[in-house]
């Protein structure tokens, strides 16, 4: 009974680490290809974040030990609650620098956020 819990966890893992590393790779592509500082923040940001935190959950659950289990749940709640939040702060932050969007994006919303709050 052992060898296929085992087993069955082993499967489990396989998948959520190729799922992991998907992302991951989404992530870096999306970090090569995209044309703005945004964009490319965007793809770390939201596929980095998951690839990382799947593959600290698959990581916590490979080791079979709750303790341990337990921290890489938690690091993957902290890696999922604090890096879209710091990736739109320094987006804002670029923005009021004066980075610019590139032409292919559609709409830039924050001077008119902006604007209406002085207003």
């Amino acid at each position: 009974m052992t060898g296929q819990v085992n087993s069955g966890v082993a499967a489990i893992v396989a998948l959520i680490v190729v799922i992991g590393a998907c992302f991951s790779l989404l992530a870096a592509l999306g970090l090569i290809r995209f044309p703005d500082l945004y964009t490319r923040m965007h793809a770390a940001s939201k596929a980095g974040t998951v690839g990382s935190g799947l593959l600290l959950f698959a990581a916590g659950l490979h080791s079979l030990d709750l303790a341990i289990f337990v921290r890489a749940l938690a690091g993957f709640v902290f890696f999922v609650l604090t890096a879209p939040i710091s990736a739109h702060l320094l987006a804002k932050a670029a923005h009021q620098a004066g980075y610019r969007m590139t032409k292919l994006s559609v709409i830039d919303q924050l001077p008119q956020k902006e604007e209406a709050r002085r207003h």
